[in-house]
């Protein structure tokens, strides 16, 4: 019962927290203009979002970070080097996002960092990650409890946390294309994470990195209620690269990586949507979807934005419950 009131005050406390900081970011990035230039290459349906506010991430950054430093004055937590290192990932993917968005919104286009320079910014931060996850007592074993698998990568472990990072944070940019979409899977994912996490009791400081998890959920919750169709304003690469870089290290912290495959399903079947469609286009010409990421596909067959949505929340959700089956119970 200790638990589970921990996990619900820690939702309540992020989801107040993120209300609060809306209401006073969404007029104040309104009066700033701080719009997002939408591409005529997407469906004509998104034009009508042209100039709503970006850089939302900060709705559930902040709650985070100050609902963290709150409940360690209070001496509700402690601050251990998982969670450290977690939030550094954190902090930096979402640096690195706000700078793409300052620089988009500045000039009134999509262009931001260029895709060369970002994936350099996001291969070092995974490399710092890497160094301090290993410098921490991490060790370079992928392990598949289920069937009862330890496998040593040794340096390639490396290489492994490097694609998981890299990898995760563009899953989340890429599917963040509809209101609501990336928000919420993100808060599935998650909740899954913090379930997880507390079950982890060999980890240093479990608890905390299940809280961190919780208060995301939280903040992500209030977050939607402002970015839910018609959204108010959108998250931004500041709040999709934090959300991914959070995500993996969460995932690597826990030795769950396998179960981030599972739990982020819709972010890896997005990602595949749009390598498929550019392996196709490249190399033979032709379209496998009518619009790539997945969900713009859906939108061309002419579903609406609501229907798809709600659509991969559920698969989304699904997809969490097996994986905490998986990581928890069996």
């Amino acid at each position: 019962m200790l638990i589970l009131a921990k996990a619900s005050m820690a939702m309540m406390l992020g989801f107040v927290l993120s209300l609060i900081t809306g209401l006073f970011i969404i007029p104040l990035f309104r009066k700033l203009h701080f719009g997002q230039s939408v591409s005529h290459l997407i469906n004509e349906r998104h034009l009508k979002k042209e100039g709503t506010p970006t850089m939302g991430g900060l709705i559930f950054i902040i709650p985070v970070i100050v609902s963290l430093i709150l409940l360690y004055i209070k001496g509700s937590i402690s601050i251990s080097y998982n969670l450290i290192i977690v939030i550094f990932v954190f902090l930096t993917y979402g640096l690195l996002g706000f700078l793409d968005d300052f620089l988009k919104v500045k000039y009134h286009n999509n262009n931001g960092i260029s895709l060369v320079t970002k994936f350099l910014i996001q291969m070092c931060i995974a490399l710092v990650f890497f160094y301090l996850f290993m410098k921490g007592g991490g060790q370079p074993v992928l392990s598949i409890s289920f069937l009862n698998i330890y496998l040593d990568l040794g340096w390639m472990f490396g290489l492994f946390i490097l694609f998981l990072l890299v990898g995760t944070t563009n899953a989340v940019n890429i599917t963040d294309g509809l209101d609501g979409l990336a928000g919420g899977l993100s808060a599935i994912a998650f909740f899954a994470y913090g379930v997880i996490s507390w079950n982890a009791g060999w980890l240093e400081g479990y608890q905390e990195i299940a809280i961190f998890c919780f208060l995301l959920v939280g903040s992500l919750i209030g977050f939607l209620v402002f970015n839910t169709h018609p959204a108010r304003i959108f998250m931004g690469d500041l709040g999709s690269l934090a959300l991914g870089g959070a995500l993996a290290s969460v995932a690597i912290v826990s030795r769950h990586e396998i179960s981030l495959a599972i739990i982020g399903g819709v972010f890896v079947i997005e990602t595949l949507s749009s390598l498929i469609q550019i392996i196709s286009i490249r190399y033979f010409n032709k379209k496998v979807f009518l619009k790539a990421p997945l969900h713009h596909h859906f939108e061309e067959l002419g579903w609406r934005e609501t229907d798809i949505i709600k659509l991969f929340w559920v698969v989304g959700f699904i997809l969490a419950m097996a994986a905490i089956t998986y990581g928890v119970w069996l």
